[in-house]
């Protein structure tokens, strides 16, 4: 119940609730245009993508952004993080029509993948740009809870685009009309977000030595990093170091369904279940968090996360079946957004204002590089069916790692609110 005392009280705020309807409509919008990305390349039957070529795709979308995102930082802490948004939506209105013509016309050449890799790009301003605005719509007492509900909540509804794409694709839909509908989502979400209140950057905190930083991009991303308390790095590394082993399993996931279990297909309905089954497992950690987040303390917390996804790895690498794949799944789910969420609010807390769009867009590069290398392991260590023990033994292992340092190294619970301003 105190969870949804919490709710209620977080929806109450207009500035939130306007914030997070951009959130919810503009990842639904994700979802659409990344199943019909998935239909037309990974899951085609014309195609049968193995651990290598799944690694290149990932590549080709993430290290474009991971070069340039300590840039979009430097933007979101310049420019208004409301126009930012907005514009973000409105271009990838552009763009996914232009994707959508390339689709019907067959044409898959090296015009998709740009247009593609800009709008994957594109979408980090946005991501980037409501995590830093958050806290200028939400109280400190209630960022848990906002942090429990806007990106688990938006990672929902991405899983519903995911769904309504793959079911539009299921009935005889062509993938162009697909992205055409994603494009009209997106049409909505950048309208909505003229109706956001302000999001900062709050320049008037900064003095004149950081306003001289965000006019130069490199300069205002060393401030950013030399400003981080020792705790902000930490909780970068945790997010960083917990995603690797989930970028592993993805890709084994996939190559599962298409390749190593019986039923054959695509796999794409499988592979639908299991992601299903992590979005359940993300909206439990919603409610989860901010129940067991303050009595448990961060530390503990964080580490018990790591300890449920290291015990879950154990169930497929014992007996692996779809229904095991699928609850490990969810338990991962739960493990990796309970880890993302709780770093997010202490980030939150413990960065000032004008560092928090730098702040994030180095949080999603550390993301794309987690996910990149691993992908790149998986590509390197998994046969072509991607049946694995060893692999599913070291993914745990791994996690348990992660569980063991955070208990070391992340300060008590009374030190971290101490150190809050």
């Amino acid at each position: 119940m105190t969870f949804l005392r919490q709710l209620a009280a977080v929806l109450r705020l207009p500035g939130f609730r306007r914030l997070f309807a951009v959130r919810l409509v503009s990842q639904t919008a994700d979802g659409v245009f990344q199943a019909a990305l998935a239909s037309s390349i990974l899951f085609s039957p014309e195609r049968a993508p193995d651990a290598p070529s799944i690694a290149v795709a990932f590549a080709l979308v993430l290290l474009p952004f991971t070069a340039l995102g300590p840039f979009v930082g430097v933007v979101l802490d310049r420019w208004p993080r409301r126009r930012t948004i907005v514009l973000s939506n409105a271009v990838r209105v552009a763009l996914l029509g232009l994707v959508a013509a390339d689709v019907a016309r067959g044409d898959a050449g090296p015009l998709f993948y740009v247009l593609v890799l800009v709008a994957f790009s594109v979408n980090r301003f946005l991501l980037a740009g409501l995590s830093a605005g958050l806290p200028l719509v939400t109280p400190p007492a209630l960022l848990v809870v906002a942090n429990s509900v806007g990106p688990t909540c938006g990672s929902l509804t991405y899983l519903i685009g995911l769904g309504l794409g793959g079911s539009v694709r299921a009935v005889g839909g062509s993938d162009a009309a697909i992205l055409l509908a994603g494009a009209a989502s997106y049409g909505l979400a950048a309208l909505l977000a003229l109706r956001l209140p302000f999001l900062g950057p709050a320049l008037g905190e900064a003095g004149d030595e950081v306003r001289e930083a965000v006019r130069h991009v490199v300069a205002g991303l060393v401030d950013a990093v030399r400003n981080l308390p020792a705790l902000a790095r930490l909780g970068l590394g945790v997010a960083w170091a917990v995603r690797v082993p989930y970028a592993v399993m993805i890709v084994a996931t996939v190559l599962l369904y298409r390749r190593h279990f019986p039923g054959g297909g695509t796999g794409f309905e499988g592979v639908g279940i299991a992601v299903g089954a992590a979005g359940l497992g993300f909206g439990l950690a919603a409610v989860l968090t901010p129940v067991l987040e303050p009595r448990l303390g961060s530390r503990r917390y964080v580490a018990a996360a790591s300890l449920v996804g290291a015990v879950a790895l154990l169930l497929p690498a014992a007996v692996l079946s779809p229904w095991s794949v699928t609850v490990t799944s969810f338990a991962t789910g739960v493990a990796t957004q309970a880890v993302k969420i709780t770093i997010d609010t202490t980030v939150q807390r413990v960065v000032p204002d004008v560092y928090r769009g730098r702040l994030f867009t180095l949080y999603d590069v550390l993301f794309n590089v987690a996910l990149i290398l691993g992908v790149v392991v998986a590509a390197l260590v998994l046969p072509a069916d991607g049946a694995s023990v060893p692999v599913l033994l070291g993914a745990a292992a791994w996690y348990a790692v992660l569980a063991v340092v955070v208990l070391r190294r992340w300060r008590s619970r009374d030190e971290v609110v101490a150190a809050l301003p």
